[in-house]
């Protein structure tokens, strides 16, 4: 498959999203916009999702969800990283201040199976993406989502330790496997300790 942007020059490409644009004024024309969940970040289906940026792990597709019904964090290797700590505990603390009697919502933790993270396994490419961006070389090596099902209950569990996020918070852990296309919870339902 060939990307749609070519390179023309230096600074010059020609646009990817350009061409999905028709799309979004088809989406306008809907209203489906109109109904979306009310503040503090309530979504429908009361759910925080965190998943890899791989394209083949949508979870709009493999969850079926619609406009408004999940926040959905995307991450490399779906790994729960500070940012993910810090917006889960925003959310919370929104929802305790601003709308008490609730809903509260769950964090549902997804890694999956043939995941493009596990490169940073190889020292050779890790140390060259390190020496490129200066990120930390050793925070790097404890990124990738070598077993799925270990990794996700390692991220539930770094969630659930965290003083952070609001102990009204419920986390769970699943694996979604891309040869199948099926997603099996590996970490059943639990509350923040408190």
């Amino acid at each position: 498959m060939e990307l749609e942007a070519t390179r023309l020059g230096k600074g010059d490409a020609v646009s990817n999203i350009s061409a999905l644009m028709e799309r979004n004024k088809a989406f306008a024309s809907t209203g489906a916009w109109r109904n979306t969940p009310r503040l503090p970040f309530l979504p429908f289906k009361g759910l925080y999702i965190i998943t890899c940026v791989d394209p083949r792990t949508d979870p709009a597709d493999f969850l079926g969800l619609e406009f408004g019904d999940a926040i959905v964090a995307r991450t490399l290797g779906g790994r729960v990283i500070d940012a993910v700590i810090r917006d889960l505990s925003y959310i919370g603390y929104l929802v305790e201040t601003k709308a008490p009697e609730g809903p509260y919502f769950e964090a549902a933790v997804i890694h999956h199976t043939d995941c493009g993270s596990r490169l940073l396994e190889d020292p050779e490419l890790r140390h060259g993406f390190a020496q490129r961006t200066g990120y930390d070389e050793q925070q790097l090596a404890a990124l990738p989502a070598t077993v799925p099902a270990e990794t996700v209950r390692t991220d539930v569990a770094k969630i659930l330790n965290s003083p952070q996020v609001s102990t009204r918070t419920t986390v769970s852990g699943h694996v979604y496997d891309t040869a199948t296309g099926l997603l099996e919870t590996v970490a059943e339902p639990a509350r923040i300790n408190s």
